[in-house]
């Protein structure tokens, strides 16, 4: 009997950090009236078709939608989507990342972490006079067009101009397609600014 419960112990303790990983996934941060989020275990350039292509020499389109409910899980109160492409520099071993929607911003002579972490970054966003124990909740996802396929939902070639804010939406409207390297969604809330200033960051 001993040892049974012994066994229980050890399988709550690894399902409990097994949840408590998954949990701390999208972390939610509150810097002046301004959600910044960062991702915690999720390593997109890390691996993959999108790294296969991008040791190949392919730049790799990642599309991003970062959406924050309020009141109630079924209000919009903020959605971000935004296209990154991403290319490797085989000499340099380094990665650089174009943001492709306005304000277009890139960045270059990154490592794979810093290269995520820039992309995540520019989804912050400003949440001005919204009241601080309004229940919030966050929702992240990224889809990687990392395959020939793309072609067949009018992705084609990649152009200076990119996607157009509606064809991200769009994007988004639907599942993932089969084969797609996709994350998340990931999610966290609910919680309020206020709880935010309180605790520094909130996790799902």
């Amino acid at each position: 009997m001993s040892a049974i419960k012994k066994w229980w112990v050890v399988v709550a303790f690894l399902s409990g950090f097994g949840l408590a990983m998954v949990a701390e996934e999208l972390i939610v941060n509150l810097h002046n009236d301004r959600l910044e989020f960062s991702l915690a275990h999720v390593h997109f350039l890390a691996g993959g078709k999108p790294l296969e292509m991008l040791h190949n020499a392919a730049p790799v389109p990642f599309d991003f939608q970062m959406t924050v409910y309020s009141g109630t899980r079924d209000h919009v109160l903020r959605q971000a989507t935004d296209q990154f492409v991403v290319s490797y520099a085989l000499w340099e071993q380094n990665f650089k990342v174009v943001k492709m929607q306005s304000p277009r911003r890139e960045r270059e002579h990154m490592t794979a972490q810093e290269a995520e972490k820039w992309c995540v970054d520019q989804m912050s966003m400003d949440l001005p006079g919204l009241a601080p124990n309004t229940p919030l909740w966050a929702r992240f996802e990224i889809r990687a067009e990392d395959s020939r396929e793309a072609s067949l939902f009018g992705r084609g070639s990649i152009s200076d101009s990119g996607l157009s804010l509606t064809s991200l939406i769009e994007v988004f409207s639907r599942p993932a397609r089969a084969q797609q390297s996709h994350w998340g969604p990931y999610e966290a809330g609910p919680f309020t600014l206020e709880d935010l200033k309180r605790s520094g960051h909130r996790g799902s």
